[in-house]
């Protein structure tokens, strides 16, 4: 097949990071662009002096104009590029997710090289958000493909849900909306396996695609280490922590969230998994739950907020609102118990997240003595050329 994308200029500034590998290009870096060329098409970005810089899908509303396919001008986008694409992602969760295939996230858009696409696996039902105009337009045979990966490997996979009720999707100029693919009779729950628990996803109404699958390693951390300890989980949503914990043979684990909705589910987790006799559910604000606490009546303390900040404007208030919290957390524990805390936005830097649990620490009083530090489950991989890729801090102290 002949390659003939139209081209569009970019700016020397915008090719500096290009050069240092962003698979971004930003509308403040457009240099000239031809108005006949169609929103969603695809295009090669040329600089100035003609040099190429890569190809990918124009979007005209977006701030983000292209979302870089690749970077190598021989290479033909078409259907069986796309294959190679989801291929790849695929074999690289059967090599690091082996044992949780049936509950992962099998497509995480720029770091597997399909900007623009989230495709997460729960049971029979893949779960996609799609955030690119151009993907959007072949969204068709981008789930055809999905389907024929998995089952050309012996998946049971039979239906494609999609969650696209994100708002990025309106900067994009593309519809909000939720629903099969395709006409289905599998219900929307269903119940995944993950690492020995039993729980309930709900794909049409649960937050994200249906659960957090990015703290699926960090859970068993904590499960690791709760054997006979009083546990309490923060933000605790459907209790993915807290019933780790009681998996572990935590002596006690109390969940708290101001969402009764989600502590139901957490009950029905608990019960599920016979684990409801060493469990409390309560609804509350965290914040007001921890001042009503009294200093070591709990061993471990897990601080899982949801995003403080999704934007660089309100980094300030967030961090001062992580600060609040585990201070809170680190005055509460008693010496020699554990601070689990972290944050989900990728605003909210390593270096100032660590600087705000320095501050913390020093006008609490105490010592945290480094237990460990990760990120996001495997399946959600980090380029080390996206600096977007990489969101998720979790860490495990000892107070001291």
């Amino acid at each position: 097949m002949k390659r003939n994308y139209p081209s569009i200029i970019i700016t020397p500034e915008g090719e500096k990071w290009l050069d240092k590998g962003q698979m971004w290009m930003y509308k403040n870096n457009l240099g000239s662009l031809d108005d006949s060329i169609e929103n969603g098409s695809l295009v090669d970005i040329m600089t100035t002096k003609g040099r190429y810089l890569g190809t990918g899908f124009l979007s005209k509303e977006s701030h983000i104009t292209v979302r870089i396919l690749t970077k190598d001008q021989n290479e033909v986008i078409d259907r069986e590029f796309f294959k190679k694409r989801i291929q790849f992602a695929y074999d690289f969760r059967k090599t690091v997710e082996k044992d949780n295939l049936t509950n992962c996230r099998l497509v995480f858009g720029e770091a597997d090289s399909l900007p623009g696409l989230t495709a997460d696996r729960y049971n029979e039902i893949i779960v996609t958000q799609i955030t690119s105009y151009g993907l959007d337009l072949i969204k068709d045979m981008i789930y055809e493909l999905l389907l024929e990966v998995l089952k050309e490997d012996g998946q049971n996979v039979s239906a494609i849900y999609e969650r696209n009720d994100v708002k990025v999707r309106a900067k994009e100029g593309l519809e909000l909306y939720k629903g099969f693919w395709k006409p289905s009779t599998l219900p929307t729950t269903t119940v995944i396996n993950e690492n020995g628990l039993k729980l309930n996803v709900d794909v049409e109404n649960g937050q994200k695609t249906g659960y957090f699958l990015d703290q699926k390693s960090n859970r068993v951390l904590l499960r690791n280490m709760s054997a006979g300890k009083t546990v309490l989980d923060c933000f605790s949503h459907t209790g993915g922590f807290a019933l780790n914990a009681a998996i572990g043979g935590a002596k006690h684990v109390t969940a708290v969230d101001v969402s009764q909705t989600a502590l139901d589910q957490g009950l029905a987790n608990a019960k599920m998994n016979h684990l409801e006799e060493r469990m409390s559910f309560v609804q509350d604000d965290v914040f007001d739950y921890l001042d009503k606490c009294h200093q070591g009546q709990y061993d471990i303390i897990v601080l899982d907020p949801p995003a403080f900040t999704k934007s660089r404007r309100t980094v300030n208030h967030a961090y001062n609102g992580y600060k609040n919290i585990n201070m809170k957390a680190m005055k509460l524990l008693r010496q020699g118990g554990y601070l689990i805390t972290c944050s989900c936005s990728r605003f909210m830097e390593t270096a100032l997240f660590e600087q705000m649990l320095r501050e913390s620490a020093k006008e609490c009083g105490v010592t945290l003595k480094q237990v460990s530090v990760t990120q996001q489950n495997a399946d959600h991989p980090i380029l080390w050329t996206m600096e977007e890729t990489s969101y998720l801090k979790f860490y495990i102290f000892q107070i001291i």
